[in-house]
């Protein structure tokens, strides 16, 4: 098994640290091989950002994805620039709040208003966070419980519950 992730939206949305997380929670307490790449506008905040995730159980030789088996996508501009790096008939996860999800064709469209679920908690940072929960759930690629052992390595003690809470709310959403 490889598949292939891309996670896209806008820089300030927190796709390149989703990706970092969802790399290490398959490597560290999946058991499974993972590589994680992330490119993004030379802006901190508004340009196009994505983070790109292969998961394998054998050795990854070539690490850079090509086509995409998962697409989550965050913003119409990443949609706009990504989609046709998706396999066809591939799983798209999109925030119907964000993205114009009627105009997705050829692909398994799940809708996760992330967003708005993240706003729901008290914290809009956390949209990321619901759709690796809704991920994570969907592809079932190792247990979510992983995910909340990532967390606790890289987020502050501070805002770890909500970013949990984030996770099993995405997972609700399957």
């Amino acid at each position: 098994m490889r598949t292939e992730i891309r996670i896209a939206g806008t820089g300030g949305m927190g796709v390149v640290l989703a990706g970092v997380i969802l790399g290490h929670a398959a490597a560290i307490y999946g058991g499974l091989d993972a590589v994680q790449s992330q490119s993004y506008g030379p802006e901190a905040r508004g340009t196009a950002a994505k983070s790109e995730v292969i998961i394998s159980d054998h050795p990854i030789r070539y690490p850079k994805v090509r086509l995409s088996d998962y697409f989550i996508v965050m913003s119409q501009k990443a949609l706009n620039l990504y989609i046709n790096g998706s396999k066809n008939g591939s799983v798209v996860l999109a925030d119907p709040d964000l993205v114009k999800t009627n105009k997705i064709d050829g692909f398994e469209v799940i809708e996760i208003p992330a967003m708005r679920t993240a706003d729901e908690l008290g914290l809009r940072l956390v949209a990321n966070m619901v759709m690796l929960g809704a991920l994570v759930k969907k592809t079932e690629f190792f247990p979510i419980d992983a995910l909340e052992k990532t967390l606790a390595e890289f987020i502050p003690e501070k805002a770890l519950k909500v970013n949990i809470d984030a996770v099993h709310a995405g997972e609700r959403l399957i």
